[in-house]
């Protein structure tokens, strides 16, 4: 291989790496080339090169821990969110969302108080970042608190990379704080409307708490992988632990 040849290859090479480091979900002056490059670092297969295949429908929560070999099937694809925390997410839901994204922010155009930007404040997590999570959270907000919106480690639904938790800015300003993101509920309203068509579930809806054990959280979703799936749940209002029950 000739020496002009090789350079133009790794030339090549650290356009692509470049590429795959960049999200969706980031805002800036590149925000064009961040979408299309989104598609192309989201295109990966949900097969390892073991054979293992990630189940879309698994169910995660206070009484049903993170499948054993988790870790070793999931293919993640990692970003930087509009506050510069790095944002890992499970690759296919990642494409998902990037749509959904796409599609949320076409709906709020013309929103009267700004131009409205999708973000991902978090989605997978380790069991020692859950763990964290937990102490933070108990410092800031109190131990009744956590019971209520947070899971413990080992059971959280974000060790699978199929959680995405969700939050906004509006005209560049981040919405980032949970009392804060309450206060916009037709935003919220404008998400959850589109969350089917893309394989997504509100996944602690309001009045769920009785069987999720989560009360209400407008920004914490789930990928299904089947948009027919994740409509038949969101029209029937049940949650995704009524609807592995009744399909078993």
């Amino acid at each position: 291989m000739n020496k002009k040849r090789f350079l133009m290859i790794m030339l090549a090479a650290l356009m692509v790496f470049v590429l795959a480091m960049t999200g969706c979900g980031k805002q800036s002056e590149g925000a064009e080339q961040a979408d299309a490059s989104a598609e192309t670092e989201a295109e990966t297969s949900d097969e390892t090169e073991e054979g293992s295949v990630i189940d879309y429908m698994v169910l995660v929560n206070q009484n049903s821990p993170l499948p054993d070999g988790w870790e070793d099937a999931l293919e993640l694809t990692t970003i930087t969110n509009s506050v510069g925390d790095e944002v890992q997410t499970e690759s296919t839901a990642y494409k998902a969302y990037c749509a959904l994204k796409e599609a949320v922010e076409k709906d709020l155009e013309g929103y009267e108080k700004g131009e409205v930007r999708l973000e991902l404040d978090s989605a997978y997590r380790s069991v020692a970042a859950q763990q964290k999570i937990v102490d933070d959270f108990t410092e800031k907000y109190g131990e009744d608190y956590v019971k209520k919106y947070v899971a413990v480690p080992g059971y959280s639904e974000h060790h699978t990379g199929l959680a995405l938790d969700l939050y906004f800015t509006i005209d560049g300003k981040d919405v980032y704080e949970n009392e804060d993101l309450v206060q916009y509920p037709d935003i919220w309203e404008a998400i959850h409307a589109r969350l089917p068509e893309f394989g997504f579930i509100l996944r602690f809806p309001e009045d769920g708490e009785a069987i999720t054990g989560y009360a209400y959280e407008p920004w914490h979703i789930r990928y299904l992988d089947s948009p027919e799936i994740a409509k038949e749940i969101t029209d029937k209002g049940i949650t995704l632990e009524e609807y592995i029950e009744k399909s078993e």
